[in-house]
């Protein structure tokens, strides 16, 4: 999987080359993350993913452990905003289960295949130091309520049952989204149809009719 390196790539004015190497080692540090947990992430291996020596990363991040955090804000704020994104391009008279539909797309196509930064997030959220998770977490919460918001929008429209507690149910719905990190398999069943069955879940859980 490769992280999208949006800093780097994003801006059209020339970037120092400190802040290039910053955000290769934030790369390299989010693909190590990603694979080998926090407990198996070590700076040499995080160094040789991103051509610098160990010892260079301190003139970056002050720790190992600061790394990991930032990784992880940066993993939690970009899903967050590619979310966002995608919901913005929508016609204005999206529908508000299309708008839901969307959102399941963009999630776990974020997640899976586009950034690296996000599987690492996810999987590391319940093995990190609690010092760790503040600044993630915020940016959860903000995520979380997104959905909240898309849910409630949905339910006053009519669009999703009127009985169905969408506290729970978005809870339900995003760990299971969230955990598809840990046991999906290209090779058994495509992107397309996790896809397909996780709006199925929603459409045909939470819909009405």
């Amino acid at each position: 999987m490769v992280a999208m390196n949006t800093t780097a790539t994003e801006s059209t004015s020339p970037t120092p080359k400190s802040a290039l190497t910053r955000q290769r080692i934030l790369d390299a540090a989010a693909e190590v993350l990603s694979r080998k947990g926090y407990a198996g992430t070590r700076l040499v291996d995080v160094a040789a993913v991103a051509r610098v020596q160990a010892p260079a990363i301190y003139y970056y991040f002050a720790s190992r452990d600061e790394l990991v955090e930032e990784v992880m804000w940066v993993g939690a704020n970009r899903v967050r905003l590619h979310v966002e994104e995608v919901l913005a391009a929508l016609p204005e008279d999206a529908s508000h289960m299309d708008r839901l539909m969307v959102a399941v797309d963009a999630h776990l196509r974020y997640e899976l295949q586009l950034s690296d930064y996000a599987t690492a997030s996810i999987r590391n959220a319940g093995h990190v130091p609690e010092q760790l998770r503040v600044r993630p977490a915020a940016e959860e919460a903000l995520y979380s309520r997104l959905w909240r918001d898309l849910f409630v929008a949905a339910q006053q429209a009519g669009e999703v049952r009127a009985d169905l507690d969408i506290n729970v149910f978005r809870l339900l719905l995003l760990g299971a989204m969230n955990w598809v990190v840990e046991w999906w398999n290209p090779r058994t069943r495509s992107l397309d149809e996790l896809v397909a069955t996780a709006q199925d879940m929603v459409r045909h859980g939470a819909g009405v009719g």
